[in-house]
């Protein structure tokens, strides 16, 4: 079973009008920085790459690019990332880190500050999850392609931060259930294994776009997650073991 038809039997949902293919979002990108062709201004070539990088990620994976692919897209030479990044690994992590950084702050204003409980909070910030990938497939490619783009200290700090966002959000919810919380980590890598699950699910085409499928995937799932955590902690026997 091909990953283009996914488990729906039919191709790949079409591009909405308000998305923009790998190219449009590199030539707005370089329209908006370069209006007059005289070049990139410094700085402004590392953003063009970026952005180049993110479409490229988006339309062929964490393997489908080179540095000089990146280049020839924004339309300079070959040696002109080299000014910018030591090589793909180092424009990979920087993908990375602003993927990091962004997912966070979603997930962040999804949580609102956990009300008006962390149950309902928690909900959102699975829909959330799933927005994000959905809108910004290059950036969450580049985030879980490979740990090694997480080894410099901003992109793994990032990763970091995200996590342990989900963690404290996890302890909200067994508090509200007057749950123990020692198992807290656990259960919240269980929770983001469930949803990045659902998300290269999602991204590999095998909901075929159906963003509320993938949703009742996640919420549902967690929902189960989080019922046994909080019955194992009140010493009710589990039927599977």
């Amino acid at each position: 079973m091909g990953s283009d038809t996914g488990w729906c039997g039919r191709g790949r949902h079409p591009r909405r009008a308000s998305e923009k293919t790998g190219d449009e979002q590199v030539a707005e990108d370089k329209g908006a920085e370069n209006p007059k062709g005289r070049g990139y201004h410094h700085g402004r070539l590392k953003h063009a790459l970026l952005a180049a990088a993110r479409a490229l990620l988006a339309e062929h994976g964490s393997a489908g690019f080179t540095l000089a692919e990146a280049a020839k897209r924004v339309g300079v030479t070959g040696a002109a990332p080299y000014r910018h990044f030591a090589d793909r690994n180092a424009l990979m992590a920087a993908l990375a880190q602003e993927g990091f950084e962004n997912f966070n702050e979603s997930l962040d204003r999804a949580w609102q500050g956990g009300a008006p409980d962390p149950v309902t909070a928690l909900r959102r910030t699975g829909a959330a999850y799933l927005a994000f990938v959905d809108s910004e497939p290059g950036l969450y490619k580049a985030m879980f392609g490979d740990s090694r783009f997480l080894t410099e200290a901003g992109p793994r700090n990032a990763a970091e931060t995200a996590f342990e966002a989900l963690e404290r959000r996890v302890v909200a919810v067994l508090r509200h259930f007057h749950a123990p919380e020692q198992n807290a980590r656990a259960l919240a890598m269980q929770v983001w294994a469930l949803s990045h699950g659902a998300a290269n699910l999602l991204l590999a085409g095998h909901f075929c776009g159906n963003l509320a499928e993938a949703e009742s995937v996640i919420q549902t799932g967690v929902a189960s997650l989080v019922e046994g955590a909080v019955r194992q902690s009140l010493g009710v026997e589990r039927l599977i073991r």
